[in-house]
């Protein structure tokens, strides 16, 4: 039979890491929009005239938040089977930085812009709102990105090329007079066409320039679409090879374990897949 304390401990760790119960639901979904109003006091206090006005109330609410992320830090702490487990771990270290600017402002003025960092804390909105299973998604993008990194660097090297002999061109076409002054700028100028920028800072006079920066620009457009086709075909291939694991291992980001902390258990599993402790 388990002791008061420790009843007390689970039931606040259900309500603090957990989801799928409405009070921890409601939890989570209280401390998004406290961080959301928290973001928008410093993003408020930031505008001169703003603050002039509403200094102290923006002050004064920015502690009263800061106040409530740090019971809620200390809490989540407490309630941990294993507390450097958490406080090291990915939201473990937001949390903490996202909670102690405002304390350090104390000392050293203006640090306390860096509690914009709680824009960080809105991730948990994928446990939230039970969003671990799109994840896989991003990491197939992720993955795709790494393979085809290779390529995609050998046509950027091919791209920075191709704007070190056209701007040395262009250097040579324009001159001095129209704003070419030196090979750099006007490599600078062809890469601003090229990815169809176009800051419109130098432009070229003569009718041979302007012909050149029109094949630039039709260069550009088809440019663009080259690292495109090839990240394409290589996401299509991780999605295919994602979809085939996802239905020999369907996963639930719900469950949570109480000693570790690890997430998206195998649908149906009494025991955690990292520690083997009771669900």
């Amino acid at each position: 039979m388990t002791t008061p304390k420790k009843n007390w401990k689970t039931k606040l760790f259900v309500i603090i890491y957990g989801t799928n119960t409405p009070a921890g639901k409601l939890f989570d979904v209280i401390l998004l929009y406290t961080i959301i109003a928290s973001i928008l006091l410093v993003m408020l206090e930031s505008v001169k005239s703003i603050d002039e006005h509403y200094h102290t109330f923006l002050n004064i609410s920015e502690w009263i938040i800061t106040i409530l992320f740090t019971i809620e830090y200390i809490l989540r702490v407490v309630t941990a089977k294993r507390p450097w487990q958490y406080i090291f771990s990915f939201y473990g270290l937001i949390d903490l930085l996202s909670t102690i600017p405002k304390y350090i402002s104390l000392f050293l003025g203006g640090i306390h812009a860096l509690a914009a960092l709680r824009a960080l804390r809105l991730l948990r909105i994928f446990r939230i709102l039970k969003l671990g299973r799109y994840l896989g998604a991003s990491h197939n993008l992720l993955n795709a990105l790494k393979a085809s990194r290779a390529k995609i660097s050998v046509f950027l090297f091919a791209v920075l090329i191709i704007a070190v002999i056209l701007g040395t061109i262009m250097y040579m076409v324009e001159g001095e007079e129209n704003g070419f002054s030196n090979i750099p700028k006007s490599v600078y100028w062809c890469i601003v066409t090229l990815t169809t920028v176009g800051f419109g800072d130098i432009a070229p006079q003569t009718p041979l320039g302007q012909f050149i920066a029109a094949l630039i620009m039709i260069l550009g457009y088809g440019i663009i679409a080259v690292p495109t086709g090839i990240v394409s075909v290589e996401y299509n291939n991780q999605a295919s090879n994602s979809k085939q694991s996802d239905e020999k291992t369907p996963e639930t980001p719900q469950k949570i374990c109480p000693n570790c902390l690890a997430e998206s258990h195998r649908e149906g599993a009494k025991f955690c897949y990292r520690c083997s402790e009771k669900l």
